[in-house]
């Protein structure tokens, strides 16, 4: 059972990194209605994957590998999950940004955004692939044993 929800895990892990960066390309000042409607679509995707690593991520935590007790006491870990969180919050404002995009997408629009406005969605997500670059080290070192606290 470890094994399958340590696949299950890193499945959703490369599903998130995989829909940030499809966001990113798809994200063009020049944004057509089938773009547009791509983003929402892939970051429901994104959203999926990520409840689904949270979910398998605590089960694993508390019910296998190697116990609450360790996770909890472990500053890489802890770090982790901080960021895991941060990037959550971040992906709020595209998400909130797509949604509000199926008005003019249902009477068949592109729609508008300036070029700012396309920069700090760009900005944003290029911050959320940062952020899981380092929940990467720092899953690597916690698997480790680095970062034990006390």
């Amino acid at each position: 059972m470890p094994a399958l929800f340590a696949f299950l895990h890193h499945l959703a892990a490369f599903a998130i990194a995989v829909a940030l960066t499809v966001e990113l390309v798809l994200l063009r000042a020049d944004l057509t209605p089938d773009a547009a409607r791509r983003l929402i679509r892939v970051d429901a995707v994104y959203g999926a994957a990520a409840g689904l690593l949270l979910a398998v991520g605590l089960v694993r935590v508390f019910y296998l590998e190697k116990g609450a007790a360790y996770y909890f006491h472990n500053g890489f870990f802890l770090l982790k999950l901080a960021l895991f969180i941060a990037i959550g919050l971040a992906s709020i404002y595209p998400t909130v940004t797509f949604l509000s995009w199926r008005k003019a997408l249902k009477a068949g629009q592109a729609p508008r955004l300036d070029p700012g406005g396309v920069r700090a969605l760009r900005r944003v997500v290029h911050a959320e692939l940062t952020g899981i670059a380092v929940i990467l080290l720092c899953a690597a070192l916690m698997a480790r044993g680095i970062g034990q606290l006390g």
